[in-house]
């Protein structure tokens, strides 16, 4: 008997998946629970296995095609199974049999798309074509690869760079932020030399590591920045998960550390090198990147100073620390050479006000210049 498999929903939210790799080919065996594809997903690369022993009789997708959550991903039967997908849509229908001249124009579809099989449209996708503005010259009025082939060229030199998973969670989660918080962003600085110090006398530890540790107690103190907007209340949050924002080849990932005010420096250090590598390599956890009661982002890792981060949904603050180099500073009322961490801080300024703002960043500069922690 063949056994339908669709695309379930592996994670919060999830809509649809992209293939990345297949392990069995069609026509070959499988064994219960053995790997089956490798899917990418809004947060990261998962292997789903296979929910029956048999022979892969069909496969909903390629790799590098994206499928929905509740579509048909994959059959399993029987090595002598006949297995027929369901009868083609209108779309993908025979093409209608005749010469172009005898073949009757026929209207786009619902709603105003062209007429045009998945190839033609996945490379109209690949050459940035809107199908909707050609005159398709296939059977019926279909749009064919020439057609979409010459309106590229007419246009001029481009390339449509389609979005993967992840940039489009990152475009969502962006948008939904800058959309519903009403930012607010206070700048200042600090003094780098005791953190740099304590760094070099640790061996290298990540900066992200010493930053958590100094400002974990400030939120104790500061609930209002470890808190979540609840329309009628501000929840202020009793834990302290701290943020910390992953330059990853397909974008800025925000992976979590869990409870972060128990952790000693070395053991943060240590947490923080583990979930940057698994950032990288697209294999964190869902409960590894959602939950942050906090954001830190070392933009001085990628040359930034000063910025304007975006509060992430669900929380109140993110804290941005730039690059230190030495520059003039006033000291005492002379101009001295000091290094400095710039500093950006941004704020749900439905929670915080501008006095809470201008407080809690003066306490991290404070925190940032004092000798090292435990």
């Amino acid at each position: 008997m063949a056994h339908e498999f669709l695309l379930p929903d592996i994670g919060e939210g999830l809509t649809e998946a992209t293939i990345v790799h297949w392990f069995v080919g069609v026509g070959d065996a499988v064994d219960q629970d053995a790997p089956l594809v490798e899917l990418e997903t809004d947060k990261a690369v998962v292997e789903i296995p296979a929910p029956v022993g048999g022979i892969l009789l069909h496969r909903g997708a390629e790799e590098g095609e994206t499928i929905r959550v509740g579509e048909l991903l994959a059959v399993v039967g029987e090595a002598d199974e006949a297995w027929e997908p369901a009868a083609p849509s209108t779309e993908e229908a025979a093409p209608i049999v005749g010469t172009l001249e005898e073949a009757p124009a026929v209207p786009p579809t619902a709603g105003g798309r062209a007429r045009a099989l998945p190839r033609v449209r996945r490379l109209a996708a690949e050459l940035g074509v809107d199908l909707d503005g050609i005159a398709g010259t296939g059977p019926g009025g279909r749009v064919t690869e020439a057609d979409v082939r010459a309106a590229a060229a007419s246009s001029g030199p481009a390339r449509r760079v389609p979005l993967s998973p992840r940039r489009r969670a990152i475009v969502r989660n962006l948008t939904r932020s800058w959309r519903e918080i009403p930012h607010v962003t206070t700048y200042g600085e600090a003094d780098a030399a005791a953190l740099l110090a304590e760094r070099a006398a640790r061996g290298g530890v990540p900066l992200e590591a010493l930053l958590i540790a100094r400002i974990v107690p400030l939120l104790a103190e500061y609930p209002a920045f470890n808190a979540t907007f609840a329309e009628d209340a501000v929840v202020e949050h009793l834990r302290y998960d701290v943020g910390f924002a992953v330059d990853t080849p397909d974008g800025l990932v925000v992976a979590v550390v869990r409870a972060a005010d128990t952790k000693p420096v070395a053991e943060l250090a240590e947490e923080v090198r583990r979930l940057a590598a698994a950032a990288r390599d697209r294999r964190l956890g869902a409960a590894e990147l959602t939950g942050q009661t906090f954001t830190i982002s070392n933009i001085g890792a990628v040359g930034g100073r000063y910025g304007t981060p975006i509060v992430p949904h669900g929380t109140t603050a993110i804290l941005s620390v730039g690059r230190a180099e030495p520059r003039p500073v006033v000291r005492d009322g002379e101009v001295v050479v000091a290094t400095e961490f710039p500093l950006s801080l941004s704020y749900d300024h439905r929670v915080i006000d501008g006095a809470a703002g201008r407080a809690f960043l003066g306490a991290v500069a404070e925190a940032l210049a004092r000798p090292s922690v435990a």
